[in-house]
């Protein structure tokens, strides 16, 4: 899977427009796409990268489960073909990707809409948000990336 990025500082905020190539996107059948659906971790892991791009160590950070437990679901998601990954020297981050498929597109779309609304869903991006930006945060910790902002 090939990346194509264009990175700038704007208003403080690092931001990532990504532009996938055509022949990397895969198409998602439904039957896959609902059992990636169908667990709760992999749905906070979907909600956290709803609008970024997100390191691995903050979904182990705002979700609290162990860093295998959150890696073999991003393993699932990617192998579905709805999460991509890249690597920047010895972090991993991972986006979204819309699947091309117009029925998975939406569902994925109205998934995440959904996620506005669900009180433990928006609570996570709170916790994402303090993990990043908060005092004691990944950031000065570990020198963790803050969590970059994707556009397409």
């Amino acid at each position: 899977m090939r990346l194509l990025s264009l990175r700038y500082i704007c208003q403080g905020e690092y931001v990532i427009i990504a532009a996938m190539r055509e022949e990397t996107k895969r198409d998602v059948p439904l039957d896959q796409l609902f059992r990636a659906l169908a667990d709760s971790t992999r749905l906070r892991i979907i909600n956290l990268m709803g609008e970024q791009e997100v390191c691995v160590c903050y979904f182990t950070q705002v979700i609290a489960a162990p860093q295998p437990k959150i890696s073999r679901h991003l393993a699932y998601l990617r192998r579905t073909g709805i999460v991509g990954a890249r690597r920047e020297g010895k972090w991993m981050h991972y986006r979204l990707l819309m699947p091309q498929e117009p029925h998975a597109a939406s569902i994925l779309e109205s998934t995440l809409k959904a996620f506005q609304q669900d009180k433990d869903m928006q609570r996570d991006l709170a916790r994402l948000r303090r993990a990043c930006c908060g005092p004691k945060s990944l950031v000065e910790a570990i020198g963790a990336p803050v969590p970059a902002r994707v556009t397409a």
